[in-house]
C-alpha cells in the first residue's frame, strides 16, 4: 500500500484527505516509480472543485497530481530506456499525490544529477504546455509575444523557451515580480486598467501574437485589440472565452502532447546553465491541501511543490 492524498468528492481544499491506495504493477508501456516531488498546479485545485467535470472527470475517491520527480522502481513489458533505480521525471494524468505512481514511459525523461528534486518536478507540465503553446500559436523568431499572466510556474518556463526561440517577450505581472520577469529576459508590464497602452508604450513596434497564461479576466478583447486578429491570440485557461471570442485555444484534453520535445528544450537550458526554476514555497505531502489553498490564491512567482 502507498499513502496518497485524495477527494471523495468536489469542493475547497478541505476535502482534500490522506488515504492509502494500492498501486499495481505496471502494464504495458508503464513505469512505476517511488515519488520524491509532486508539482503543484492550477489545475489540480480546479479539478478538485468540480469546475473541470467536462473536461477532467474524475472517479472518486480521486488523487490529485499531474507531473512528478522519482525513482523508477519497475518497467511494464515493452519499456526501453528505463531500468530501476534510474532517477526521473514526467507527467501522469492524475494521481501524482502518492508515494507511487504508474507513470507513462512516453511522458517520462531521465532527471540529471545537477537537476534538483524539486525543480525536476516543476519541469513536465510547464515545459509540454510551453511547448504546446508556442507551436499551436505559431509564434516565429523575431516576433514580439505578450504573456498575459508570465510569473508562475507555466510563464518562468515559456518565457525562457520563447527567448531561448528568438522571440521578443512582454509579459504581464505584478510590480513586485517584474524584477523577476527581467531577470528572464522579459519586458514587464502591470496588468490592470490602462494594459493596453503601457503594452504600447513598452514596445512600440506592437505585439504580433498573444498568449494567455492565467486566464485573467477581459484580457481577451484587449489581445484581439493589440494583434488585430483573434487567430493570433491564444489562451491555456479561459476555454469559455475562447469560444466567445473566437480566439485559439489548447489544453490538457489536446490529444497531441509535446512532452519528449518539451524535455529535451528544458534539459538543454539546463545544460547551458540558464534554466531557471524558482520553486514559490515548498510543502510535505502531508500539507497539499494547503499547497493548493496558495495556488488557488495566485500572484505566485514560481512554483509550488509538495515532498514525499
Amino acid at each position: 500500500m502507498a499513502k496518497a492524498i485524495a477527494f471523495h468528492e468536489y469542493g475547497g481544499a478541505d476535502v482534500l484527505r490522506p488515504i492509502d491506495i494500492e498501486v499495481p504493477a505496471p502494464g504495458p508501456g508503464q513505469v512505476r516509480v517511488a515519488v520524491r516531488t509532486i508539482g503543484v498546479n492550477p489545475l489540480d485545485h480546479k479539478v478538485r472543485s468540480g469546475v473541470m467535470t467536462e473536461v477532467f472527470p474524475v472517479t472518486f475517491p480521486a488523487v490529485s497530481g499531474y507531473e512528478l520527480a522519482g525513482v523508477v522502481e519497475s518497467l511494464g513489458e515493452g519499456v526501453s530506456g528505463f531500468a530501476p533505480g534510474d532517477a526521473v521525471f514526467g507527467a501522469v494524468m492524475g494521481g501524482g499525490y502518492a508515494e507511487q505512481v504508474l507513470v507513462p514511459a512516453v511522458m517520462l525523461s531521465h532527471k540529471p544529477d545537477s537537476l534538483g528534486w524539486e525543480e525536476a518536478a516543476a519541469i513536465p507540465v510547464a515545459a509540454e504546455t510551453s511547448e504546446r503553446a508556442l507551436n499551436v500559436l505559431g509564434v516565429r523568431p523575431g516576433e514580439t509575444l505578450l504573456v498575459h499572466g508570465a510569473a508562475g510556474g507555466v510563464g518562468t518556463v515559456l518565457l525562457q523557451f520563447a527567448r531561448a526561440r528568438g522571440i521578443t517577450v512582454v509579459g504581464t505581472a505584478s510590480e513586485a515580480n517584474h524584477d523577476h520577469l527581467r531577470e528572464l529576459g522579459a519586458i514587464p508590464v502591470t496588468y490592470g486598467e490602462g494594459l493596453a497602452e503601457r503594452v504600447r508604450a513598452a514596445v512600440p513596434g506592437g505585439v504580433d501574437r498573444v498568449l494567455d497564461v492565467a486566464g485573467q479576466g477581459g484580457v481577451l478583447p484587449l489581445s484581439i485589440e493589440l494583434t488585430g486578429r483573434a487567430d493570433r491570440v491564444l489562451t491555456i485557461a479561459d476555454f469559455e472565452g475562447a469560444e466567445k471570442y473566437g480566439i485559439l485555444a489548447t489544453g490538457g484534453s489536446d490529444t497531441e502532447f509535446h512532452h519528449q520535445p518539451a524535455y529535451t528544450a528544458a534539459l538543454a537550458l539546463h545544460e547551458a546553465g540558464t534554466l531557471r526554476l524558482p520553486l514559490h514555497r515548498v510543502f510535505p505531502l502531508a500539507e497539499a491541501a494547503q499547497a493548493q489553498r496558495v495556488s488557488e490564491h495566485g500572484h505566485l512567482r514560481g512554483k509550488i511543490v509538495l515532498t514525499v
